[in-house]
């Protein structure tokens, strides 16, 4: 076999799954202090200014060209003001390893979209890749289909956040803004975080007190690893692989949500936990890795 993509993706690869993967246990903690607009009106600011301060000590310039700011804005909404507050209201009223799966649904919206509203052709491994993500998502959901009766707005929102990343993405990939992914990441986090701090207000608990300790540690370490780190891992992914590609490359995320939500919370991890996420690392790697050519 042989790598379709730079080693360097494959690199970024790992660390996006181990960093948001882990990440999805811990929202249902974070929110037991605070509103989910609480919560992403104090973490994306916080996150933006980060990547943008450490940017401008690596030398970079913070300067986004003028005709950039409508397709960056664009893709700001769709993707993380749309995620941000529908996963963060998925893993509310579902299973966070179930909300991780349905948000994770994007490679497959993206190679959707791609296909149909692009144009874009997808040779036959990346239509059975397609298809077998397809068949370990479906896996996954399949145990929670009375939790979803129970919840429907859960599993909604949960889509929704999966067909709003697609949707950010592709307008970033097709829009080809020359900016390092840490400024570009940082100038989106504080886009994106003006909505949702008028949320936070408009809409948010009212629930103002100084949270315990311990949850402010874990609102740093979201803010640090998760918001920062992989926001500037994944746009990176984006600018090395085309946007189909990019998307399925996320498809085990969801797997490392599972494991960690069996590990935090004790959600169930099974045979049908475990064929499905064999699915998910098939796709990948019929996404990924092609078979050598042959020697003349």
């Amino acid at each position: 076999m042989a790598s379709a993509v730079p080693p360097r993706a494959l690199v970024l690869l790992l660390v996006l799954t181990l960093v948001w993967g882990t990440n999805w246990p811990l929202f249902p903690i974070v929110m037991r202090e605070m509103s989910v607009w609480t919560f992403r009106g104090v973490s994306m600011p916080a996150a933006g200014l980060l990547l943008l301060a450490i940017a401008h000590l690596r030398g970079q310039s913070l300067r986004v060209p003028r005709q950039h700011w409508g397709p960056v804005a664009a893709a700001t909404f769709s993707y993380l003001v749309v995620w941000n507050v529908a996963s963060g209201y998925s893993a509310i009223l579902i299973p966070s390893g179930q909300s991780a799966v349905l948000g994770f649904t994007m490679p497959l919206w993206a190679a959707l979209i791609s296909w149909a509203v692009l144009g874009e052709r997808l040779g036959r491994r990346l239509w059975l890749a397609v298809a077998l993500g397809a068949v370990g998502v479906a896996l996954l959901m399949a145990r929670s289909i009375g939790a979803y009766a129970q919840a429907p707005l859960g599993l909604a929102l949960g889509l929704l956040s999966g067909f709003g990343w697609a949707v950010g993405t592709l307008i970033i990939k097709r829009a080809r803004i020359d900016v390092p992914a840490t400024v570009l990441t940082g100038w989106q986090l504080l886009l994106a975080s003006l909505p949702v701090i008028a949320g936070a207000f408009a809409l948010g608990d009212g629930h103002w007190a100084w949270p315990p300790w311990t949850t402010i540690l874990l609102v740093a370490y979201i803010v640090v690893m998760p918001m920062g780190l992989g926001n500037v891992t994944w746009f990176s992914i984006v600018g090395l692989l085309p946007a189909n590609l990019a998307g399925l490359s996320s498809i085990l995320v969801p797997v490392v949500a599972m494991i960690s939500g069996a590990l935090v919370h004790g959600e169930p991890l099974g045979p049908l936990q475990w064929l499905a996420m064999a699915c998910c690392g098939g796709a990948l790697a019929l996404a990924l890795f092609k078979p050598a050519a042959k020697s003349a």
